[in-house]
């Protein structure tokens, strides 16, 4: 599977940005799809996850209650949606896939297929 994610850009702390993520190649609905992001200088951090149907999501506690995962399984397109954003949420965000089956907590430490990232800038 192919990823690449997009809607990335500069706004002020509290305001909101979605980002989608198209995938190409095998069947979309097959894969548990997440995000993950990466601050300059820091390791890469989980995000959030969402399994096959769009049913059931996980999220990271620094993003509980701003951000929300969502999945167009027509669109074969992944979302994030963030709101009230902080400066500390500036980063690269990536989207990723995975075909196994395992629980959305269990990917928060990787997932098999990635895409090249986008940048997210959050001023003070």
């Amino acid at each position: 599977v192919q990823l690449q994610a997009s809607g990335g850009g500069l706004v002020q702390a509290g305001g909101s940005l979605r980002l989608s993520c198209a995938a190409s190649g095998r069947t979309f609905s097959i894969y548990v799809m997440g995000w993950f992001r990466q601050a300059p200088g820091k390791e890469r951090e989980f995000v959030a996850t969402i399994n096959r149907s769009g049913s059931s999501t996980y999220y990271a506690d620094s993003v509980k209650g701003r951000f929300t995962i969502s999945r167009d399984n027509a669109k074969n397109t992944v979302y994030l949606q963030m709101n009230s954003l902080k400066p500390e949420d500036t980063a690269v965000y990536y989207c990723a896939a995975d075909p196994r089956m395992r629980n959305l907590e269990s990917f928060s430490r990787g997932m098999d297929y990635w895409g090249k990232g986008t940048l997210v800038t959050v001023s003070s």
